[in-house]
């Protein structure tokens, strides 16, 4: 197989997504903690420099500031009374200040955050839930993105669009007004808990004793009863501080964000809220999934808490409301799980990198809780040398499960490729191509990370794979694979 032959199978799109710096959230701000070097807050001093201003002063600035911000916001005094809350507590019981004075003090404790500043890249796409728009041959779509900005933070944010009978690619303007959405607990799994701990070899006798006071199914609030029990003997426990510890952190790594319906879905942006994923939520890899005759989308994606990485889990049905959860098991481990589209011998599949350099299949009874892998490609050709990977969850085809597939070779360099698996045991591979599908070309290998093409997942619509893809994890492109053409070329190889 040749460049010429991947070429007629092949075309990039016009189609360039950016990042754009002008695109901003509201967070909180508290002086003294906006780097990572530790230091001493100094929150109470500012709050005494804001106390001494005059009303004439206070309300000055107040306007100034609301009169600056206001088309960035659509609502900002709420911004500024939600940063405020958090910060009251600091003034005392004792104090007293006017609504005026309130919001300027949220105002100083509010900083905006360009999530996109530095890149826009790692896109998957999947089928719009609300197809009722769409003309005859229309599909619309969602795509995610990982945003990285200030920090190298990385969160999770959306575009919406249309494809055409024809496999034009159209995509709508997207929001201005972007928000965090809402987040609370969950319900818990006793069950999770107990494989979760054991990882970290908390299985021991405090821990039996938790167990024993917590139902199958369980609250924060439940969580929080047996937590005080177990609390109340830990001088004569040794080591169940730091058993509540973990417990603590696994509950806080499980919990869901809403959003407020009037937020258009390229506003509402997925940010770290658990422990796990302090430093960022990466490549979110989303798939529309179908049991019988219903359907939800799920995305596994990496939380990073800047020194480990975790394998998680997004529900959704809506993409209003997302349930985020942990993963389990040694398939779960380190980056690059994607979920298969529907059950497989009455199980979930998924694709796994485990081991950091292998592709692989997991299978889980419960989507949760995943087993150990089966090996089913390793690196064999010169571009792949380094690693292999998934670029998304496999494509359902008669031929088999089309699976995109990025390599690691020389200098570094990233490029994509593609295999078939069986449809009833994907663990055994039908085809693979032996030369990359897509490589950088001279416009794409210039950026954050230089020389990598990379997609988080493809969609297929009629016969017209819409892959779209990173250049050099900065911006976004789009290629349209012919099915037929490709499935030829796998069959060749």
């Amino acid at each position: 197989m040749t460049g010429a032959a991947t070429s007629r199978v092949l075309t990039r799109t016009s189609h360039r997504l950016m990042p754009d710096p002008s695109r901003t959230l509201s967070r909180l701000f508290v002086p003294g903690h906006e780097t990572l070097i530790r230091g001493e807050p100094r929150a109470r001093a500012v709050m005494d420099r804001i106390l001494r201003m005059s009303e004439d002063e206070v309300d000055q600035t107040l306007a100034r500031t609301l009169s600056r911000y206001a088309g960035r916001y659509r609502v900002p005094r709420e911004t500024l009374e939600r940063h405020f809350r958090l910060v009251v507590h600091r003034l005392g019981n004792e104090i007293n200040v006017s609504i005026a004075r309130q919001h300027l003090i949220g105002a100083y404790f509010t900083q905006e955050y360009a999530l996109e500043a530095a890149a826009l890249f790692n896109p998957s796409i999947v089928p719009h839930p609300d197809q009722g728009r769409c003309g005859s041959g229309e599909l619309r779509f969602i795509m995610s993105l990982r945003a990285v900005g200030e920090g190298h933070m990385s969160s999770i944010e959306f575009r919406t669009g249309t494809i055409s009978s024809d496999c034009t690619v159209t995509f709508d303007e997207p929001g201005r007004f972007l928000d965090i959405g809402h987040t609370r607990p969950v319900t818990y799994e006793r069950e999770f808990f107990k494989e979760k701990l054991a990882e970290v070899s908390h299985d021991d006798e405090n821990a039996q004793l938790l167990w024993s006071l917590l139902p199958p199914l369980f609250s924060m609030a439940e969580l929080d009863l047996a937590v005080s029990e177990l609390s109340l003997q830990h001088e004569t426990r040794t080591g169940s501080v730091a058993l509540i510890d973990w417990v603590r952190w696994i509950a806080a790594s499980s919990y869901e964000a809403e959003f407020d319906e009037w937020h258009d879905l390229s506003e509402r942006v997925l940010w770290p809220t658990g422990p796990d994923e302090s430093r960022g939520m990466e490549d979110a890899r989303f798939v529309r999934f179908t049991d019988g005759g219903q359907s939800a989308y799920y995305a596994t994606y990496t939380g990073f808490d800047g020194q480990s990485v975790g394998s998680h889990l997004l529900e959704t049905t809506d993409f209003r409301t997302f349930t985020v959860c942990q993963l389990s098991g040694p398939s779960a481990a380190n980056k690059g799980m994607a979920l298969f589209p529907r059950r497989i011998g009455g199980r979930y599949a998924a694709l796994s990198r485990w081991d950091r350099e292998n592709n692989c299949i997991a299978y889980s009874d419960d989507r949760h809780r995943w087993g150990p892998s089966i090996t089913v490609q390793t690196p064999t050709r010169p571009w792949e040398l380094v690693q292999l990977g998934n670029c998304g969850s496999p494509i359902e085809t008669p031929a088999g499960w089309l699976v995109f597939t990025h390599g690691v070779g020389p200098m570094r360099e990233y490029a994509i490729g593609a295999m078939l698996l069986d449809l009833d045991h994907p663990e055994r591979v039908v085809a693979v191509l032996p030369e990359p599908l897509l490589t950088a070309d001279e416009s794409e290998r210039d950026g954050y990370v230089p020389n990598v093409v990379y997609s988080c997942g493809a969609l297929l619509h009629e016969q017209t794979i819409v892959l779209p893809y990173a250049c050099s994890d900065t911006s976004v492109r789009i290629a349209m694979v012919h099915l037929a053409g490709l499935l030829d070329l796998l069959k060749q190889g």
